[in-house]
């Protein structure tokens, strides 16, 4: 009887506030919570893995998130089984979370953005893009920067909340793109003559596409000289080459035909 007494008094000492009576709750509710987190973090984990197309940097995000969740409420239900006030814990861990979002805004404004990247895929890795005048090929889509590798062979890390705040045009989304290209030539050129001469030029790339057909037309006039408009269609992979090749292509078709490809100029008549 003296050494249940003694153990029942033992039981209700207070060390800084913890009563010893309430360490083997606690230490069972810990071996409990780590047993049921290791579970549901594998549970997780499998879930994740059998989203093939969810994105690696993301499934690995995803699963930090849920173990640091996992560890707070860990925290505070071993807390309640000591006999601590889980209210002051509950308060200090907004105040933590609050002041670190409140400092860490802008970067959790681009996880955020990154995470909405990933998840709905207005482009991949390899896509040709255009977002708010920023122009390359899509190297990654991270967290914090969406990393683009522009025609000149610059690396250009753009901002995720910028990408998904800009309005993005993605030149790989079909395998097919269209080629606008303007062309002047004189007053004293015949239209059909001109318009020949450029239907040629794009017959002579083979990379243009027949359907649909290529198109010559009068595009505006202009003070100078009369503005025609030359669209064809070409694959994606082949816009840059036929871009550049039908420039020399028309020059060669509008000197072969007497066709003056006219500049800025003003006439003076004095009566």
């Amino acid at each position: 009887m003296d050494l249940l007494q003694r153990l029942q008094a033992l039981a209700d000492v207070h060390v800084g506030g913890i009563q010893l009576g309430n360490i083997p709750a606690a230490l069972l509710a810990l071996a409990v919570c780590l047993l049921a987190g290791r579970l549901l973090s594998g549970a997780v984990r499998r879930v994740l893995d059998r989203a093939k197309k969810l994105d690696p940097t993301l499934r690995g995000f995803l699963q930090s998130a849920v173990r640091i969740l996992l560890w707070v409420l860990t925290a505070i239900i071993v807390a309640d089984a000591l006999g601590l006030s889980t209210s002051s814990l509950v308060a200090v861990v907004s105040v933590i979370g609050l002041a670190l979002s409140l400092s860490i805004q802008n970067v959790m404004g681009n996880v955020f953005s990154g995470i909405t990247l990933l998840v709905t895929k207005p482009f991949e890795a390899g896509d040709y893009v255009d977002i708010s005048g920023k122009v390359g090929t899509v190297k990654k889509v991270g967290l914090f920067y969406t990393v683009l590798d522009t025609f000149e062979n610059m690396r250009v890390s753009v901002p995720n909340a910028d990408v998904t705040a800009a309005a993005v045009i993605n030149y790989s989304a079909e395998p097919v793109r269209r080629l606008d290209m303007t062309f002047s030539a004189s007053y004293d050129d015949d239209t059909d003559a001109v318009r020949a001469a450029l239907l040629a030029a794009a017959a002579g790339e083979p990379k243009v596409l027949t359907d649909p057909a290529p198109l010559a037309a009068i595009r505006e006039f202009g003070p100078s000289a009369v503005s025609y408009a030359l669209r064809v269609w070409c694959r994606q992979e082949d816009y840059w080459d036929v871009r550049f090749h039908l420039n020399e292509l028309v020059w060669d078709a509008f000197r072969d035909r007497g066709v003056k490809m006219t500049y800025e100029h003003l006439n003076v008549h004095i009566q």
